[in-house]
This record gives structure tokens, C-alpha cells and sequence, in this order.
């Protein structure tokens, strides 16, 4: 063993690329943390709605306007933060739409991923700050992962260290052409050119703990109304604080300070405010505010026919005595819902349906009597043809 290796053996290795050619196309590892990132993230999201009380596919519904909407904001974050990198002289302005080489601003991807989810949640009438609590510990995780992108990137690192936990730096270069590329190219020699922190690591640490940290917060004082993500972003802003200025990469700076650390500041303050007011909205929301009528938002496209379809007040006038008698099915409501049995509610409003349907007033047992007599049919068969319509 070489004196090199000998020093450097308690050092993280960085990988010898980041990009893998398969025939026309390139394999990046950032997009793929990114992707995987991605589907944690929802399937996480997902599982904690529907135990909250929410509606199985609602997450992903939501997500199909949140993650393109995230993806643009991002980028849009990273470019207007660091624009000397695509605009100015002997820079290519059309390589701030490329995604895959990386640059994703984690403010940006979340204002307007809000955005995105704020349509979808109002399309389907459910609120967005529960929604918002359900993926909390799923982002923060996916952020976790992607940070194994810039790992493979050999980027956003930290100043020169001699832990044993120090981060090895490779020259990397075009393989056919010999020039230095250090985000597409293959490390030529496994000697590197530097020793740095891994605030890769330390964030990817750093997240794993925040998302701990807001599931115990979110079983043990049962946060609602937005409180679970508020706690999420007071703890990740508190950790890229300090992480950033530990950095060494290149970025704007206001009043000595990178913009992200700024940035951080803010944002945790708004968060930790947002914590400790969005208390005194009470308790978590119920469940029934938050499950839906797929069927129905589908359908109509509009959060007040959502919330009809599955409002209680909607339920009971459907299934009063008067309109179950015009409709003929003491098994269905008026949106064509068959009644479960084993619902309270819908119990009660079975209860008064069949109240009415068996004439539980006199005038309306007359008025059946004087109808078979003038008809010369049985109510029952009036009532199965009904049903039978109903059904189909």
C-alpha cells in the first residue's frame, strides 16, 4: 500500500463520475436521487393522508400540479440566485434549462410546488395546510436523497478538513477529449486534489433528523393546520444555516453573507411564527373534512360541488323523508351513494328514509291505499322498479 493511500484511508472516497453513457443515452445520478426523491416523497405522503383520514390517491392526485410546478420553481431559484453562471460574456444562456446538470433551489421548489398543490387542493375542497402536515417528513427525506446527487456531482462542498470523515476530490475529465469537466467527466487518478467537509452529508444528516423529529412532534401533540410543515421548515432552515456557511461554492452575497443564509434566517422566523400562531386554530382537522368524493371532484372540477358531495348537512337533506319518497329507493341518496350500514350517519338518515317510505304519517298511508286501488299495482313493485332504474 502506497503512502497516499495510507493517509487518505479513513477519508470518503467521491465517486469517479456522476454521468454513465448507455449508448445515446446519459445516466445522471442527480436526476435519479431526484426522481427517487420524488416517489418517497408521495408515497410517504399518501400513507400518512389516508391514516389521518383522507382519501387513498388524493397525494398523488395533488401531486401531478405540485412536482412540475416544484421543478420549475427550483430552477427558476437556483438561475435568478446564481445567474452569472448562464448569463454575461462567453456564457450559453440556454443551459439554464438544464435541469439533469443540476441546480435546483430548494426555496423555489417549495413556494411554487404550493402553488401547484394549492390548485389541486382546491379543485378537490380539501385544505391545503393538511395536506401540507401529511407530506412534511416526506419532502424533508426526499431532500435528504437528492443531496446524494451533489455527491456524485462533486459539488457543494465545504473548506479544506483533516477529520477522518473528509470528503476526497478528484480531477475529473472528458474521456475523449482529455479536458477537465468536472460534471460529466471520470476521475483519472483516485489521489485527490483536496480533502474537504461533506456538508452534503451534514445536511443529508441533518434532514433524516428533522424528519424524526416532526413525526414524534406529529404523533405526540397531533399537529394540524399546516403546524407538522411549519415545524419541518423551522428545522431544515435551522440546519442550512449553518451548513451554509460552511460551504465554499460560489454564490451571491448580501452584507458579507450567501443569500441562502439569509434566506434561512427569514424563512425560519416566518416558520416558527407560523407554529406558534396556527395554534390557536384548534386541534387537528377531523377526518371528515378531509376525505373526498373522487368520483364527484372529478366530475365537477370545482371545490364547492367536492364539498357538497361529502358535506353531512348535503347527506341529510338528500335523504330527508320527502325527497327519499320522489326519488322511490330507500337505499340511495340522490347522488346514487348506496348507504352503509355500518355508517352512524348513514344509519340515521336510512332510519328516516324508511320512516317515510313505510308512510309513518296517516295522510301519506291513505294515499297509497287510494293509489292501489285506483292503480291496481302493489307499492312494492313501484319501489323495486325504482331501485332497479337507480341501479343502473
Amino acid at each position: 500500500m502506497n503512502t497516499a493511500s495510507t493517509y487518505f484511508l479513513a477519508n470518503i472516497p467521491s465517486p469517479d463520475r456522476g454521468v454513465w453513457q448507455l449508448g445515446p443515452l446519459s445516466l445522471r445520478a442527480y436526476a435519479l436521487c431526484i426522481i427517487a426523491g420524488i416517489i418517497l416523497a408521495i408515497w410517504w405522503g399518501e400513507r400518512r393522508w389516508v391514516q389521518r383520514g383522507g382519501t387513498k390517491g388524493t397525494i398523488v392526485d395533488i401531486a401531478v400540479f405540485a412536482v412540475p410546478f416544484g421543478l420549475v420553481g427550483g430552477r427558476l431559484y437556483h438561475v435568478i440566485t446564481d445567474n452569472q453562471l448562464y448569463f454575461g460574456e462567453g456564457k450559453d444562456p440556454i443551459r439554464a434549462l438544464y435541469i439533469w446538470e443540476g441546480g435546483l433551489g430548494i426555496w423555489g421548489a417549495i413556494a411554487l410546488g404550493a402553488v401547484g398543490a394549492w390548485i389541486a387542493c382546491r379543485r378537490k375542497g380539501i385544505p391545503l395546510p393538511a395536506v401540507a402536515d401529511a407530506i412534511a417528513p416526506g419532502i424533508v427525506v426526499a431532500q435528504a436523497i437528492g443531496r446524494l446527487g451533489n455527491y456524485f456531482n462533486q459539488e457543494l462542498y465545504g473548506g479544506p478538513t483533516d477529520l477522518p470523515w473528509g470528503l476526497e476530490i478528484y480531477e475529473r475529465v472528458d474521456p475523449d477529449t482529455g479536458l477537465p469537466d468536472a460534471l460529466n467527466g471520470v476521475a483519472v487518478s483516485d489521489v485527490p486534489l483536496a480533502v474537504v467537509h461533506p456538508t452534503f452529508l451534514y445536511e443529508l444528516l441533518w434532514n433524516l433528523g428533522v424528519a424524526l423529529l416532526v413525526v414524534w412532534a406529529d404523533r405526540r401533540f397531533r399537529l394540524g393546520h399546516g403546524r407538522a410543515f411549519a415545524l419541518y421548515v423551522a428545522g431544515y432552515t435551522a440546519g442550512r444555516f449553518w451548513i451554509e456557511l460552511m460551504r465554499t461554492d460560489q454564490a451571491n452575497h448580501i452584507l458579507g453573507l450567501r443569500v441562502n443564509v439569509w434566506t434561512s434566517l427569514v424563512v425560519f422566523v416566518g416558520a416558527v411564527a407560523y407554529l406558534v400562531f396556527a395554534k390557536r386554530r384548534g386541534p387537528r382537522e377531523r377526518p371528515e373534512t378531509l376525505a373526498t368524493d373522487p368520483a364527484g371532484s372529478d366530475a365537477s372540477g370545482s371545490p364547492d360541488s367536492a364539498g357538497s358531495s361529502g358535506s353531512p348537512d348535503h347527506s341529510e337533506s338528500s335523504g330527508s323523508p320527502d325527497h327519499s319518497e320522489s326519488s322511490g329507493s330507500p337505499d340511495s341518496d340522490t347522488s346514487g351513494r348506496t348507504t352503509d350500514p355500518t355508517d352512524p350517519t348513514d344509519s340515521a338518515d336510512t332510519d328516516r328514509i324508511d320512516g317515510g317510505a313505510s308512510g309513518g304519517s296517516d295522510d301519506a298511508g291513505e294515499s297509497r291505499r287510494d293509489g292501489e286501488r285506483s292503480d291496481g299495482a302493489a307499492p312494492s313493485a313501484d319501489l323495486g322498479d325504482a331501485s332497479s332504474s337507480s341501479s343502473r
